[in-house]
């Protein structure tokens, strides 16, 4: 793990059963900084999040965060160290007010934070997310998809996370709300947020990431400046389009 980097994977592999999806993969984020991981669907972009997030039971090689191994961890005992995790599936609580969905997300910030780190509420949030402070008495099920997704990064966020795996943030949900989530991302950023980013979006990927790491059937096939991606189109075309 170099000394900026926040979260290090170093030859990371898992399996659904006996199918073997990710193949020995390398990666950093350094701190601060914002990492998209980018592939078509099923290239192994979500695959990838949840077993950093340890919530895939057969998986090998080494990750380490903020100076801890977390390889074999719990996901809880992960998130309490300060790695937050919004899955592409949202699962915000339909039953519950945002105000209640926020509740059930606060936490303390991890030790390794410091005195200074500034810690989230729910009135920073909703200066973060007008939207949502308008909507602060709805049940989950009364949101749209676009102001589900805003909870869902809301409710990590509440938790007080050093970093975030933020799972294809703009699939799903109107031009406006992308924007508007960009937006996020970047004020997140200068913030000091480190974010792992999956996203298909390259215009979305292209406004908020410093560098990328592109999929395909569970290898990276490339890695570089987001700069550089965006003026290459041939490597959009080999790994990215459709």
């Amino acid at each position: 793990m170099s000394r900026a980097a926040i979260l290090a994977v170093e030859d990371l592999s898992a399996w659904y059963g006996a199918a073997r999806i990710l193949y020995d993969l390398d990666l950093e984020v350094g701190r601060g900084e914002v990492v998209a991981l980018m592939g078509r669907n099923g290239a192994g972009k979500s695959t990838t999040m949840k077993t950093i997030m340890g919530l895939v039971g057969r998986r090998r090689g080494r990750v380490r965060f903020d100076g801890h191994d977390i390889s074999a961890l719990e996901p809880y005992r992960i998130a309490r160290l300060g790695l937050g995790f919004t899955p592409e599936d949202r699962r915000i609580f339909p039953d519950l007010t945002v105000m209640e969905n926020l509740d059930v997300g606060r936490r303390r910030p991890p030790a390794s934070a410091g005195a200074s780190a500034p810690a989230w509420t729910p009135e920073r949030l909703f200066a973060l997310f007008p939207n949502l402070a308008e909507r602060r008495d709805n049940l989950g099920s009364q949101m749209s998809g676009g102001e589900q997704q805003m909870l869902t990064v809301a409710r990590t966020l509440m938790g007080n996370p050093l970093a975030v795996l933020l799972d294809e943030p703009s699939e799903g949900v109107a031009p406006v709300i992308v924007e508007r989530m960009a937006n996020t991302i970047v004020e997140l950023k200068q913030q000091g947020l480190s974010i792992l980013l999956s996203e298909q979006n390259i215009h979305f990927a292209g406004l908020v990431a410093d560098r990328v790491y592109v999929l395909e059937k569970g290898h990276i096939r490339w890695h570089g400046e987001m700069a550089t991606l965006m003026g290459d189109g041939d490597v959009q075309r080999a790994f990215l389009t459709m």
